[in-house]
């Protein structure tokens, strides 16, 4: 049965689910998910768990994401990307290189984001895209989220059909943040602060955690060749590795609990893998005081009528 991580370059127009499609019909399994959504707009890297590696999709979601992304400043949209009609134009003559920095230096480091109001964020069990498609005023809560880097790699300018008087700019940039983070947001709010409305016409995300474009392979490659990276492979460039006697590996089989790790710092948020003198990915480990306890065990691939991985017991 495999069981591992597929790092897809997704396509421009396809949705995170239809990927999701797709690679079940590749791997001819129904047990499959993805990391963090990508819009239809977005290409580049989706991280597809297939079985047993499903399982660690929970601690991938939540990891570090760089994108490359062009900015348009002087038009705003409806959707805060090149997908939404236009809902304002602006003249941005008078907005200098020097500004344009200044207003990027002012959305890096912790800042309180407002989600843009088509996301998938629900609201009353209802998705915000949803609502603002049947009419509704959506406002969303802002949310603390971690701007890394937000570095210009070039600043164009152009004109819009009416001529030069309302040209708009165009900036690329590479931002790396954390999850939760709404690239599109970032667009919208530096032209709110240049005050001439900006929006988000390209996005690529080139790194999820550890997962790099480098990796990532079109659909039509793994259409050829289904590259999976092998679970144990993907748990260790993801998490803090432990190494397990035999014994220790054993016990872990049955969920049971061992002796904390050497530096006990191991959580069931940020958990360790565990791995049997063979190589094979066991559990993933939280320490509690003095044992370390399986937060999640991995029993060898199931035959017949066997289940798979299960949630160890409390």
């Amino acid at each position: 049965m495999l069981s591992g991580l597929v790092i897809v370059d997704k396509p421009q127009g396809w949705t995170s689910h239809d990927v999701v499609g797709r690679m079940r019909r590749l791997a001819g399994t129904r047990k499959v998910g993805h990391a963090g959504t990508l819009d239809p707009m977005a290409t580049g890297v989706l991280v597809v768990g297939v079985n047993k590696a499903t399982r660690l999709l929970t601690y991938i979601v939540g990891t570090t994401k760089t994108y490359d992304a062009t900015i348009r400043l002087g038009v705003s949209t409806v959707t805060d990307d090149a997908e939404g009609e236009p809902t304002h134009t602006a003249t941005t003559a008078a907005v200098t290189d020097a500004a344009i920095r200044a207003g990027i230096a002012t959305l890096t480091g912790p800042i309180s984001q407002v989600p843009s109001s088509v996301s998938a964020i629900k609201v009353n069990g209802e998705r915000a895209y949803a609502r603002v498609r049947s009419g509704e005023d959506v406002q969303l809560a802002a949310r603390p989220v971690t701007i890394h880097s937000f570095d210009i790699h070039a600043i164009r300018r152009g004109e819009h059909e009416n001529g030069p008087q309302a040209g708009y700019i165009d900036v690329d940039a590479t931002v790396e943040c954390s999850s939760g983070t709404y690239i599109r947001a970032l667009a919208r709010d530096l032209g709110a602060g240049l005050a001439v409305g900006g929006h988000l016409t390209a996005l690529r995300r080139t790194s999820v955690g550890p997962y790099s474009i480098a990796q990532a392979r079109t659909l039509e490659q793994l259409a050829e060749k289904l590259d999976i990276l092998d679970i144990a492979d993907a748990a260790r460039a993801l998490m803090p590795v432990r190494e397990l006697t035999a014994e220790e590996a054993a016990e872990l089989s049955f969920g049971r609990r061992i002796p904390a790790s050497p530096d006990g710092l191991h959580t069931a948020a940020n958990p360790a893998a565990a791995f049997a003198p063979d190589g094979t990915l066991t559990a993933l480990l939280a320490d509690v005081g003095r044992h370390a306890k399986p937060v999640l065990v991995f029993p060898p691939d199931p035959g017949p009528g066997l289940s798979g991985p299960k949630e160890a017991a409390q």
